[in-house]
């Protein structure tokens, strides 16, 4: 294998994690999800889902975002009583952000529509090529550069 794939999948990679491949993206999900789910917010939902009952600062790394970023999004989803606030067991000063059952449920919705879209964009793939790419992605995220 040579270098060339290597800039392949870089560059790949690179229209994937831009900032407004992601929010586009955002926007297509969270439309019509009431409005404390957003572009803003979904970065969020994804977090808590993924990692579980997190403080801001140690989701802010994760959102792309500072501490002060993710208390104002979590405080419009907090207010709309998809998120709330918990005493963090470890820091008595310190608050953990927990998904509620109504988070739960918006986060639910957000995957199937986020897997339906996947789906979509494959639809025309020959048969057993989206599985062989799926198996192939989650190995390149386990045993890649990123692991």
């Amino acid at each position: 294998m040579d270098n060339e794939v290597g800039h392949e999948i870089a560059d790949a990679l690179g229209i994937l994690l831009r900032r407004t491949t992601r929010t586009q993206l955002h926007q297509q999900l969270t439309e019509g999800m009431g409005e404390a789910v957003d572009e803003l917010t979904y970065p969020v939902l994804s977090a808590l889902a993924r990692t579980g009952p997190r403080s801001a600062a140690d989701l802010a790394p994760d959102v792309g975002v500072d501490r002060s970023g993710v208390t104002r999004r979590a405080s419009r989803l907090e207010a709309a009583g998809i998120v709330r606030r918990e005493p963090d067991p470890a820091d008595r000063r310190a608050h953990l952000l927990v998904l509620t059952e109504e988070g739960q449920r918006a986060v639910a919705e957000l995957r199937s529509r986020l897997a339906a879209h996947i789906m979509a964009s494959l639809s025309s793939w020959p048969a057993g090529e989206a599985e062989a790419f799926a198996r192939r992605l989650r190995r390149f995220t386990v045993d890649g550069p990123f692991g």
